[in-house]
């Protein structure tokens, strides 16, 4: 194991910690039990990460740099339809959590919950984030008389909630209610 690069020992950690965040009881994560799982001490976790936080912190940075690295993208592909660019990023945002279970955990706080209060601060950023790039694309679909204006915000922030709504089932389900079931019909309800 010694001759493990440290950026991939780290990886190594966030990929344990994210499979551990899978289990559907969702039971609290410890240090020890993490350590277990990769068969290390706690002091190579420490070697690695300061604290907890910050391996969680990890994992927002994973969320937060796909997330929107696939937003950029979406609003590159539809540069001129800001009703697709919507649809595009709540169905992305679906998706995503149905392809990482583990991380659905993180982005509905549950993860969060009795770890350092900064971690959840974070996810609100985020979310505040998401739903900024759905009124932007909601107001370009308005300006190009798809939507009425007025409904931009109003309709991100309905949009961000149900998508909020959709991982929060999932997760509470043990993962078995997939967010993005149904999502083309429901996306088109919303933006109807």
């Amino acid at each position: 194991m010694a001759s493990t690069p440290p950026g991939q020992r780290r990886l190594q950690i966030l990929q344990a910690l994210a499979a551990m965040l899978e289990q559907p009881k969702g039971d609290k994560i410890t240090t020890a039990a993490l350590a277990r799982k990769l068969e290390f001490s706690e002091a190579a976790l420490y070697r690695h990460f300061a604290s907890k936080a910050q391996m969680f912190e990890g994992l927002i940075e994973f969320i937060e740099t796909t997330v929107f690295g696939f937003i950029n993208q979406i609003g590159e592909q539809h540069d001129d339809d800001g009703l697709a660019q919507a649809r595009a990023i709540v169905a992305m945002l679906l998706q995503f959590a149905s392809a990482n279970p583990g991380m659905t955990r993180v982005l509905i706080g549950d993860a969060l919950v009795n770890e350092d209060e900064r971690l959840q601060q974070r996810m609100n950023q985020f979310y505040d984030r998401v739903e900024l790039a759905l009124k932007n694309a909601l107001r370009m679909a308005a300006a190009a008389g798809q939507l009425p204006e007025a409904d931009s915000a109003a309709r991100a922030a309905l949009l961000v909630s149900f998508v909020a709504g959709r991982w929060h089932r999932y997760a509470k389900s043990g993962f078995k209610h997939n967010p993005a079931q149904d999502a083309a019909l429901h996306i088109a309800l919303l933006l109807g």
